[in-house]
């Protein structure tokens, strides 16, 4: 719910009265955040998402192979089951073996595939995964030491890799394996450490500004005394 804006009154150098109006920015419901796209949810006030991430299509192959093997060999062995009275029950064990089979070797793996992201911002690199158990971890930029990556031959074929991200405190390297063109998702990360870094110095460089000017209009009173 947007509040309305508040008016307040002043008057300038010359006495006249001034009048601003101050808008109160509208506050986001716990129900509102829920509708915000993930990551952005994530996200700090002055952040924004460069690169969202999933593992390689690579590592999909092999759980589609095997739902194709496994949805084939039971539609076959339904097929081939000979009438009689036992029919509907070997129709039933073969739907549960391999619903057990396609949860197991296919749904599973996509689920894993799907909730692992890799989340690079304007601020941190973000890697969450897990299905039911869920594992996070941030790596702010400034903290971040170096970053280097791995392709095999069939990866450069693919547009795969590995990327290892080293930075600063405990948790040490950080690897990523099966990357989506691990090469270039290194010259991101060092392209955003690199505009952080410059962001930061401007932002510095502002505050002291800003301090030094205050600090000069709040002697100025004091001199003018003194000079009194």
């Amino acid at each position: 719910m947007t509040r309305p804006a508040q008016q307040s009154a002043g008057r300038d150098a010359g006495g006249n009265v001034s009048h601003s109006v101050r808008r109160e920015q509208p506050r986001i419901s716990a129900h509102q955040e829920d509708d915000v796209p993930y990551p952005d949810q994530l996200l700090a006030d002055d952040e924004r998402v460069v690169q969202h991430l999933h593992p390689h299509w690579i590592t999909l192959v092999r759980p589609v192979f095997f739902f194709v093997l496994v949805a084939g060999g039971g539609a076959f062995l339904a097929a081939i089951v000979p009438d009689g009275a036992q029919q509907e029950v070997l129709w039933i064990a073969i739907a549960a073996v391999a619903g057990i089979l396609l949860v197991w070797l296919a749904f599973i793996p996509f689920l894993g595939w799907r909730t692992t992201h890799y989340v690079l911002t304007t601020h941190r690199v973000l890697i969450r995964t897990g299905i039911l158990h869920h594992r996070g971890r941030d790596i702010a930029l400034t903290r971040i030491n170096d970053v280097s990556f791995e392709q095999t031959l069939w990866d450069r074929i693919v547009g795969s890799g590995t990327l290892m991200v080293e930075s600063a405190g405990e948790a040490g390297q950080q690897v990523l394996h099966n990357l989506p063109h691990s090469d270039r998702v290194q010259q991101t990360i060092n392209r955003l450490i690199e505009e952080d870094h410059d962001r930061r110095a401007r932002d510095s460089a502002r505050y002291e500004a800003r301090y030094e000017a205050e600090y000069e209009a709040h002697d100025a009173p004091t001199e003018r005394l003194d000079d009194r």
